[in-house]
């Protein structure tokens, strides 16, 4: 394992990425009173939740298929500039072999998603914690992963959960692929943080009841000055990673997602961190 250091970061810092924060999904009966105002209809629910936040991961993608009319409603009922992120289907990553997922991919990727249009953001494909890394089959199922569909170009993100993915073989794999993996922080499953895409992909797990913004002030500086220096094309000096540093010629966009943890107080959380990046004068 190695660690990126700040004396190797450049005096000059690269032309900034935009920089998105958000929660999973909009619908939590939790949240009617700590986030929505009481008697806030759940039609409207996700009318305010995206002007408060700017971006969404939305799970039940995971779970089920979702009409086309449902992402055209999403896309209609949210800002010009809001993204969703989406979970790739779990019909596709709760498999032994996951090189023969093609079939589920291209149902999911071609039953509606497009109807996002500007607002399709990253996919997320997430495997199981049991999921060992398996380096040929994994190559065979991102090159089930299309760059583009229809003419509209698709980042793809890979959220691994077991530590057997923790190696340079993993990564240069990732980078060969243009996909970002998922860097889960704060939570039991392995922090990978290696630049791997254009963009980077965070899903932040750690906010607890103690804190009314689900993390300290301390913690909420911390994922701040993170994601500042991701969307400058650097990577943070106290993350884990796993090989040599991806250079970057530009800036990278970022996601960070508050996910899990105490999820009442998930969309405090990513709020704090949308004022925090704004007052430090971040692309948010």
């Amino acid at each position: 394992m190695t660690r990126s250091t700040a004396a190797a970061r450049p005096n000059t810092r690269k032309p900034a990425g935009r920089i998105r924060v958000g929660i999973g999904g909009w619908i939590y009966a939790p949240w009617r009173g700590a986030f929505y105002p009481d008697g806030l209809a759940q039609r409207l629910e996700l009318d305010y939740a995206s002007r408060r936040l700017s971006s969404l991961e939305i799970n039940s993608t995971y779970y089920g298929a979702q009409r086309p009319t449902s992402f055209a409603r999403w896309r209609d009922e949210t800002p010009d500039d809001f993204v969703f992120a989406l979970k790739g289907p779990r019909f596709a990553m709760n498999r032994r072999v996951l090189a023969e997922a093609g079939a589920s991919i291209e149902r999911f990727l071609t039953g509606g998603v497009l109807e996002l249009g500007d607002k399709l953001g990253p996919i997320n494909w997430q495997l199981m914690p049991s999921k060992r890394f398996e380096p040929d089959d994994y190559a065979r199922f991102l090159d089930l992963l299309p760059d583009e569909v229809d003419g509209r170009t698709l980042r793809h993100a890979l959220e691994v959960r077991h530590e057997s993915f923790c190696t340079p073989e993993f990564v240069a794999l990732a980078r060969s692929r243009h996909a970002a993996i998922v860097m889960s922080g704060d939570s039991e499953y392995p922090q990978i943080a290696d630049a791997s895409a254009p963009f980077v992909y965070a899903r932040i797990m750690g906010t607890d009841e103690r804190h009314p913004l689900g993390y300290s002030s301390a913690d909420l500086d911390r994922w701040v000055d993170r994601a500042i220096a991701w969307s400058h094309g650097e990577t943070p000096d106290d993350l884990d990673t796993y090989a040599k540093p991806l250079k970057a010629k530009t800036g990278r966009d970022v996601f960070l997602y508050v996910i899990s943890g105490h999820k009442t107080h998930n969309p405090a959380a990513a709020m704090a961190l949308i004022e925090r990046l704004r007052e430090r004068g971040a692309n948010a």
